[in-house]
């Protein structure tokens, strides 16, 4: 590998950056690949540098055939996300169930009662309007927004960037009497059926969970299933 090359990778991968490293297998020819678009290294056909970023999107290194060439995409990606907003007892365990399944966790509530850093050890907690967290943290297509206060004033503003975000998935607590009124905000704000079809609620698998332990295990299994399982087409 060049040093140029490495130099680049490990400073992407300090700073979060998602890359793709590509290897001509036949003469070790290497490319970095970025969802964005940009590249740095060797030019590659413009068909493997759109697996290269098929790979980034699916967070999945392969080996793809193009043109009579063998080349392998070596997949760099930061952790996933799982944004959570509401620092409340499903939180505490959720948050230690997603990080256990490699997500970087930020937990946001501006409510300093409950956003206590000594309830959720190692975890990020925020006391941001979680809009304001939101747009700071530029939720991607790797990103999962999870809402559980029960507080519109809280839930709504990060529902609100979620849906118009390319977040994976996005889940909110609440009865379905309690999202029916939630949708009929939001529309009057503008947002429509299509965006708001987006949103999980109730939140999580029906497997009758009740306690706050059991509902995190519900959502935990729901996001993992969305992130593996996506609609035909849809990968993540």
């Amino acid at each position: 590998m060049q040093r140029t090359i490495l130099d680049r990778l490990n400073g992407d991968r300090a700073s979060d950056r998602a890359v793709a490293l590509v290897t001509a297998l036949t003469n070790g020819a290497q490319a970095l690949v970025y969802a964005d678009g940009e590249a740095a290294g060797e030019a590659l056909p413009d068909a493997v540098a759109e697996e290269a970023r098929a790979a980034l999107r699916a967070d999945k290194s392969q080996q793809v055939e193009v043109g009579g060439e063998t080349w392998f995409v070596h997949v760099h990606n930061p952790p996933a996300r799982m944004v959570i907003v509401g620092a409340v007892h499903i939180t505490q365990a959720l948050a230690g169930m997603a990080e256990a399944a490699g997500y970087s966790v930020i937990v946001c509530d501006p409510r300093r009662a409950f956003a206590d850093a000594a309830r959720f050890p190692a975890i990020e907690v925020s006391t941001e309007w979680p809009d304001d967290a939101l747009n700071r943290l530029v939720p991607d297509h790797r990103t999962a927004v999870v809402t559980l206060t029960h507080d519109p004033k809280i839930d709504d503003p990060a529902l609100e960037v979620a849906v118009r975000a390319p977040v994976f998935y996005i889940g909110a607590l609440g009865s379905r009497r309690t999202h029916g009124k939630r949708l009929e905000r939001l529309r009057e704000k503008g947002f429509s059926d299509d965006e708001l079809g987006r949103i999980h609620a109730p939140i999580g698998l029906a497997i009758g969970a009740r306690s706050p332990a059991e509902i995190a295990v519900s959502i935990m299994a729901e996001v993992t299933q969305v992130r593996r399982q996506p609609p035909e087409g849809k990968s993540k």
